[in-house]
């Protein structure tokens, strides 16, 4: 069995169906790229994935464990092996950098604080912020609090990361340095389901594509199979839409 396999997953927003019969499979080390219009169900397969959304229907297994949504517990060792970074940076204001990075994991893993940071020092660097510690969030550009969400994120060792078109609300000259860092987590052959309209991006880093359509996997395949040659008369539509917008 796959490391994260998805069956029949379906969620609705209030009586409206969002997703509907998600079936997806991702091996350790790889990077799931999820593209698709707006609308189709991408961001909310990662908030039902990271208990944000209850599914209604279906079943999620990581690295051989059913998740119960229902179970706090269960909830709680989820989110102990998944993180999320969001369009949206969520930092907190009122607190430095690095605070921002130790936070999770001393509040609810209620590690050692040298330990966490040194962890935290040591990941700041690794995004290019060590010189960025002590500054609060408001003195930061938009790349480097969303590169601060990312260290975040891998603060709490995560074996999946999920990300939320986390490029989107960046300038368009920032938006390099983000992607700088997802390549370098994709190098380190960290596993990822990423949101992405980056579609040079995707090519690059992805090792498979889902496109999704009104909530449902339209087509999955590598990104050569996705973005040369796609089989269904949907994807090829949507392909044909991109190339033409660039």
């Amino acid at each position: 069995m796959a490391f994260l396999q998805i069956a029949d997953l379906s969620a609705t927003y209030g009586r409206s169906p969002v997703l509907s019969g998600v079936s997806l499979a991702v091996e350790k080390g790889e990077v799931l790229s999820l593209i698709g219009p707006s609308g189709s169900g991408k961001s909310t397969l990662l908030r039902v994935l990271i208990g944000l959304l209850p599914p209604q229907a279906g079943s999620v297994t990581l690295a051989g464990q059913r998740v119960d949504y229902a179970v706090p517990a269960a909830l709680r060792a989820l989110r102990g092996r998944c993180a999320i970074v969001f369009q949206q940076y969520n930092l907190f204001q009122n607190m430095t950098v690095l605070n921002n990075v130790m936070v999770a994991p001393l509040k609810i893993k209620r590690r050692p604080r040298p330990e966490v940071e040194e962890e935290a020092r040591a990941l700041l660097g690794k995004v290019g912020l060590s010189a960025k510690l002590h500054a609060h969030p408001s003195e930061l550009s938009g790349g480097q609090q969303q590169r601060v969400a990312i260290a975040r994120a891998l603060a709490v060792k995560p074996e999946l990361l999920l990300l939320d078109e986390v490029t989107s609300a960046l300038d368009p000259e920032l938006v390099q340095e983000v992607l700088d860092i997802i390549r370098l987590l994709a190098q380190e052959h960290m596993t990822m389901i990423a949101v992405s309209h980056e579609m040079g991006f995707v090519r690059e880093i992805a090792t498979k594509v889902a496109l999704m359509s009104e909530g449902t996997v339209v087509e999955i395949g590598t990104p050569a199979e996705i973005f040369d040659a796609p089989r269904s008369e949907r994807a090829r539509a949507f392909i044909s839409k991109i190339i033409r917008a660039h």
